[in-house]
């Protein structure tokens, strides 16, 4: 099984992680058998706001959206997907929930690839169910679980 990944840059974002620890974290959450293709696109906060707006009518960047490719009735392509991630995004949440940049980097890119795949969290069965694949795959890269919250000490 091979995965091409097309990873494009449109962020000035300095932070975005590197195109091989990229490519190891989309290879790592592709739960399929057969070759397929997906492109990583990181950009900045103004793309994020006006794809969200536009495709889920939310005004407003997020940090990742998934967009999987709909083959015509008759049409047999290996085409997975696109990936948009916003790197300002990711970068501030990172901060705000005390985790590394490239823990949130590999979580969001391995969240996305599940969308990809189908998998989707709009109640708790199916949230629980992706989670679940989403800290295993976390887990084999080396990353601790995204979902446990830590406990700040109380201020003396």
């Amino acid at each position: 099984m091979t995965i091409r990944i097309d990873i494009q840059r449109a962020s000035r974002d300095a932070e975005v992680p590197d195109d091989d620890a990229i490519a190891d974290w989309v290879s790592a959450a592709w739960l399929g058998k057969e070759d397929t293709e997906v492109t990583v696109r990181c950009v900045d906060i103004p793309e994020s706001h006006a794809l969200n707006k536009q495709y889920r009518h939310k005004d407003k960047p997020t940090n990742v959206l998934s967009f999987p490719f709909e083959a015509p009735m008759g049409v047999d392509v290996g085409l997975l997907g696109d990936l948009v991630i916003c790197a300002p995004v990711v970068a501030q949440e990172a901060e705000q929930q005390s985790k590394t940049l490239q823990a949130h980097w590999a979580h969001m890119i391995v969240h996305g690839m599940l969308h990809l795949q189908g998998y989707d969290h709009m109640n708790s069965d199916e949230a629980e169910r992706m989670e679940t694949l989403e800290t295993d795959i976390l887990a084999e890269l080396g990353f601790a679980n995204p979902y446990e919250v830590k406990e700040t000490p109380a201020a003396l």
